[in-house]
């Protein structure tokens, strides 16, 4: 009896242990995860809106930390010197719905790249340019014609508009 006790007290620490490793892998920090959109955890949740702003997304993780929400963001890849901008802005997308479906305005949000995290503070000058750029997208939207915006082929190769962009590279 007392060796399936001293296994059973075994197993439950290599299961926090597991539990833990899989946890910073995954670039999460601490507390409760209250939203995942990676599906290795079940059925995914669903999206968070704001209507006034007509934005919706589905950040990977959010995490419940000392009664404020931190969004997490998992991308694939291995990390650039600094976030692109797209990604950064992604996360503020997040943060402004976070502070829209919850109430509770996000200090910061995490990018996590395959081999480092990037904590982005989620500033009042971040959320007004978002709110700028969503602007800008919505103005954009209503034009047929709208001139690309860079003079990478690698982006025009994955774009989903390719096909019907006379402007493709």
């Amino acid at each position: 009896m007392l060796y399936l006790a001293l296994a059973l007290v075994l197993l439950a620490f290599y299961l926090l242990w597991q539990s833990g490793r899989s946890r910073r892998a995954a670039g999460l920090p601490g507390g409760r995860v209250i939203y995942s959109d990676t599906r290795a955890w079940g059925k995914s949740d669903r999206p968070l809106y704001a209507p006034g702003l007509a934005l919706t997304g589905k950040p990977d993780y959010l995490v419940e930390q000392e009664g404020r929400i931190i969004p997490v963001e998992v991308k694939s890849g291995r990390a650039p010197e600094t976030p692109y901008d797209s990604h950064i802005y992604q996360l503020a997308a997040y943060c402004l719905l976070v502070d829209k479906a919850y109430g509770k305005r996000p200090p910061y949000g995490i990018i996590h790249y395959t081999d480092r995290d990037f904590a982005i503070d989620y500033t009042p000058q971040l959320e007004s340019s978002l709110l700028d750029l969503l602007a800008e997208m919505r103005r954009d939207e209503r034009h047929h014609d709208v001139p690309r915006s860079h003079e990478s082929a690698a982006r025009c190769r994955g774009c989903g508009f390719r096909q019907d962009c006379d402007d493709a590279l």
